[in-house]
């Protein structure tokens, strides 16, 4: 039973990230059906989760483990308990109520399916994040939220205002998900291990570490930036660009609630110090007083919410850093309350912007008039938000002030801290105040965009569910959600809760007493805060000019525009060739001091002596490598022919030391390579080689060249005298001896080589083939928006006096020389394809046993491409091949990563191979290693990641000589109005 509810956790946060895919893949006007879809994916995942509550209700854990690296600690890893399970239902539960509204909400023009699945992704990361057993695992899927809230936020990139609140969100997020990745390394240092369950039982060992201080900075930075805490809140107002059921997912109830659960998480581990209540506890009182000061007077409706989460989320933190039990639990509480009644309030407040046009508060009064359905939502989730009593935000509210009563430190902040939350509370209630009085009621808007009026029934109806949750829990907190929470405790604490109660009413206590306080103090500040706020000011006083948005623009600025103007001033240069030089000068500079500290000897260990015809290979080598290094500059296709010499020596070299494989990757590889340098080359700039060199510019040329010799000769030289050292000592044990022995009993291969290539270092592969991919991809965009130089566009002159001379003879037409003497070539390159295809399959079947492989078989089959396209020209080729590489590189990569996953269902680490042998009918005995499907992988992905750069070099040529054609036809139109 325990492994079917372990595989729902499996199946819960693999699907949004499956549906994000489907998502993307439906064609643009599929409103309808991405939205089905999204739902669909939202609501199976609240009912797992909802199917596990069961299991979790008494404190009970469900985990699903899969090995990944376990030698360095590393588990795929899920657990669900009260907490996680509390969570998970926030994430899937309001993400389905923000996908129906969405669908209301976003236009028809509007790329949806971008949306939806970027918003799934969303969904997937944060479900990550809750559920994850393991800590470095958890920061993965911590950073994934950044990326992910980064393309919503930015969803609308057209306006400027979109840009830049996404590239904040992303960079403030981004860096604090890097120190908290830096504090999680010092943390597993400490315990020895990352997994949750190790790390909670450890509390004691790390806070009596030396590094305890350290590792909790570094995880409070994570937290704090994610939360929005200050001084890292500034991100949160820019990001409400984003569209409203954006903010009112990621903004209310999921992402900005990651810091907080990470602080209630970790608290058993890291909390019970004076470190945690001060650190913790004072950006959490900071932020709770300025966020709700600030929400007060801002113009926007969006604006105003934006600082209110601010203000609850550092209400949260600072409950967790009064570093109690019953903290905890106040803490808990209102995260569940503040998700329900903000999500409803950013509903709203999207829905007055949709049905008015304008979401400026200056320009809304009166709309109780126009919409009194969506009013009375909105005054209601605006009332739970200023803890009016029935509702919800008034019972944790009311734990909240208990709390802060209680005695902590007994310093002087401890001691002022009821009089400092309440008057915090006051602003809140104001705020909240104006919400519903400058919006819904005084005279009607004038000069509005739109018409106001209720939206669709649907549109309303996940505000609708939101606010009859905050009433149903702010009447019987008890029998609703009770359970739950308790549960959550139990888990949060790892511990028995301590005692509290969800009663609506305890008599008149001094927390009563200071939620009157609140309430009547909040109505006041409004009545005297009116009248400058109908001035129309948009920021607070005193604090207006100081935008922690234009902080930080101006260190963005001097980080990345004028410090790297400086150092790119003082160390860099636009050329290439200086560059080298301070490469190449610092490695010798580090070899020469390693070899100064340590010495440099001869060994003396036995010489077979100089082999003669080895040592005249390597003359030549050496000559056509001086020669392309001499020619590199003037004479280009020349140094590309030398170059190609040197190796071809290399490829000559391996197969006389009997190193095959590596000879066979050599030899295509450089064929490639050579083909697509020749097919760049033609567009660089030219260059002329000057007549003489004489005077002060010749002296300066010359030594440039000797400098650059001496250079060439130094390290060339010391890394001669190094491979001598070491080659004339004992070769040292390693682990050769392991994959000679290993080969066959454990990857079931004879070539070695391709055995480590594929099984005993296949991880290290999968990275290198990513890597490729990006590259390929990478390559493809940069020359899809280059231009090469005025002088390269003309056809070559060769070109253009064959065309000169076709177009002359009236029986003969453009291009008919090239044509005919390309007909043989182009007839035998166009029937080798076929022959180099098969060749390549021949190469990919036997490469685990023999020479070959995937890569070499997928830059193979790539040259029988590449001829084609020499063959038939760009147009012809993709007229009778339809190839796409990036289709190529995804399945290579879906293969690779497939093939390492699927040894998890069979409890093994990833990226176990299986071999075994098969005995088919008629065949025999016939041997089967899964580690043939990741070569397939890596096949398909070289082949598409070839191709897609011959693609765009071949593209290259096509808009050319458009270019070309069109300059040709100006010319003579431009002559014959000069005539006139």
């Amino acid at each position: 039973m325990l492994m079917s509810y372990a595989f729902s956790l499996v199946v819960l946060l693999a699907l949004p990230f499956a549906g994000s895919c489907v998502a993307a893949l439906l064609r643009e006007n599929a409103r309808n059906a991405e939205a089905w879809l999204a739902g669909a994916v939202a609501l199976a995942g609240l009912i797992l989760v909802a199917s596990c509550y069961p299991q979790i209700v008494d404190g009970g854990v469900i985990r699903y483990t899969a090995e990944w690296a376990p030698e360095l600690g590393l588990r795929f890893s899920i657990r669900m308990d009260g907490f996680a399970w509390l969570m998970a239902t926030l994430v899937t539960g309001i993400g389905f109520l923000v996908v129906l509204y969405a669908r209301y909400y976003l236009s028809p023009a509007d790329p949806v399916p971008r949306f939806f699945s970027f918003l799934l992704a969303f969904m997937g990361a944060m479900l990550g994040v809750v559920l994850s057993g393991n800590l470095i695992q958890l920061v993965f899927f911590w950073e994934l939220t950044s990326l992910f809230s980064f393309l919503l936020i930015g969803y609308w990139y057209q306006t400027a205002p979109a840009r830049d609140g996404a590239r904040m969100a992303l960079t403030i997020t981004a860096t604090g998900g890097l120190c908290l990745f830096a504090g999680v390394l010092i943390i597993g240092h400490i315990v020895g291990s990352y997994e949750l369950d190790r790390v909670l039982a450890s509390g004691a060992l790390i806070r009596a570490h030396p590094l305890y201080v350290p590792a909790l900075a570094l995880v409070l930075l994570g937290a704090l930036t994610k939360s929005a805490q200050f001084p890292f809140h500034f991100w949160l107002p820019s990001a409400m660009a984003a569209p409203t059921p954006v903010s009112a997912y990621l903004h209310s109830a999921t992402m900005v609630k990651a810091g907080v659960f990470l602080l209630i998480r970790l608290w058993p581990a890291l909390g019970g110090t004076q470190e945690w209540l001060w650190l913790v506890g004072g950006a959490g009182l900071v932020t709770f007083i300025f966020g709700a000061f600030c929400a007060c007077f801002q113009q926007d409706l969006k604006g105003l919410l934006a600082y209110s989460t601010i203000s609850h989320l550092g209400l949260i933190t600072l409950l967790t850093g009064l570093d109690s039990p019953l903290g905890q639990v106040a803490a808990i509480f209102h995260l569940m309350n503040h998700a329900t009644f903000k999500a409803s309030l950013f509903m709203a407040a999207g829905i007055i912007d949709h049905e008015a046009g304008t979401r400026d508060i200056r320009r809304l009064s009166g709309l109780w008039r126009f919409m009194p359905v969506t009013a009375t939502l909105a005054m209601v989730a605006a009332a739970a938000m200023a803890g009016v009593p029935l509702l919800n935000g008034f019972l944790s509210k009311e734990m909240f002030f208990a709390e802060t009563i209680e005695i902590h430190d007994n310093s002087l902040i401890d001691q002022a801290l009821p009089y400092i939350v309440t008057l915090a509370s006051m602003f809140t209630v104001a705020y909240s105040i104006r919400f519903i009085r400058d919006v819904f009621f005084g005279p009607p808007p004038q000069d509005l965009p739109r018409t106001p009026h209720e939206p669709p029934f649907l549109m309303r109806l996940p505000a609708g569910l939101l606010v009859l949750a905050c009433l149903v829990v702010g009447v019987a907190p008890t029998m609703t959600v009770g359970p739950a929470l308790n549960a959550a405790v139990r888990a949060a604490l790892d511990a028995p809760p301590p005692p509290y109660s969800l009663a609506v009413w305890h008599g008149f206590t001094f927390e009563f007493f200071m939620s009157f306080v609140a309430l009547a103090g909040g109505a006041a500040i409004y009545v005297l805060l009116r009248p400058y706020l109908l001035r129309g000011l948009d920021g607070p006083p005193l604090l207006r000019e100081l935008s922690g948005r234009r902080m930080f623009d101006r260190v963005l600025v001097a980080i990345s525009w004028r410090l790297a103007r400086w150092l790119e001033g003082v160390f860099g240069t636009r050329r290439l060739q200086p560059q080298l030089q301070w490469l190449t000068i610092v490695a010798v500079t580090a070899a020469v001091s390693a070899l100064f500290a340590v010495g440099l000897s001869v060994g003396n260990g036995s010489s077979s002596g100089p082999d003669l015809p080895f040592a005249l290979l390597w003359v030549v080598g050496l000559a056509c490598a001086v020669g392309a290094a001499s020619q590199a500059k003037y004479h280009r296709v020349t140094a590309l022919i030398l170059l190609g010499g040197a190796g071809l020596v290399t490829c000559v070299t391996f197969v006389w030391l009997s190193a095959p494989d590596l000879a066979l990757t050599q030899l295509v590889v450089e064929t490639v390579t050579t083909v697509l340098l020749l097919l760049g080359v033609r567009w660089l700039p030219k260059r002329f080689e000057p007549a003489e060199l004489n005077g002060e510019a010749g002296r300066v040329i010359r030594w440039y060249r000797v400098r650059d010799l001496l250079i060439s000769l130094a390290v060339g030289g010391g890394l001669a005298a190094l491979a001598y050292a070491a080659m004339t000592r004992p070769a040292p044990d390693s682990i050769s001896r392991f994959f000679v022995e290993n080969a066959y009993l454990k990857g079931g291969g004879t070539n070695i080589v391709n055995v480590i290539l594929v099984d005993f270092r296949g991880f290290d592969t999968l990275g290198e083939i990513t890597v490729l991919g990006v590259v390929a991809l990478t390559v493809f965009a940069l020359l899809r928006r280059f231009r090469p130089a005025p002088d390269s566009i003309p056809v070559p002159e060769q070109q253009r006096t064959q065309n000169l001379f076709d177009e002359s003879l009236p029986e003969r037409e453009k291009g008919a020389i090239v044509r005919d003497a390309m007909a043989v070539p182009a007839l035998i390159m166009r029937l080798l394809f076929p022959v180099v295809g098969t060749m390549a399959v021949f190469l990919l079947l036997r490469g685990h046993d023999l020479p070959g492989g995937g890569f070499v078989a997928g830059i193979t089959m790539a040259v029988a491409f590449l001829l084609q396209y020499m063959a038939l020209g760009t147009a012809q080729a993709e007229e009778r091949l339809r190839v796409l590489p990036v289709r190529w590189i995804g399945v290579g990569l879906l293969l690779a990563a497939g093939t390492g996953a699927a040894s998890w269902l069979f409890g093994r680490p990833f990226l176990t191979s299986y071999f075994g042998y098969a005995d088919l009918p008629l065949i025999g005995k016939v041997p089967t290693a899964s580690a043939f499907v990741f070569d397939l992988g890596v096949f398909s992905l070289v082949v598409g990641a070839t191709v897609l750069m011959l693609i765009a070099l071949a593209h290259q040529s096509v808009r050319s000589h458009r270019i070309a054609a069109e300059q040709e036809a100006e010319t003579p139109a431009t002559a014959a109005g000069d005539a006139r």
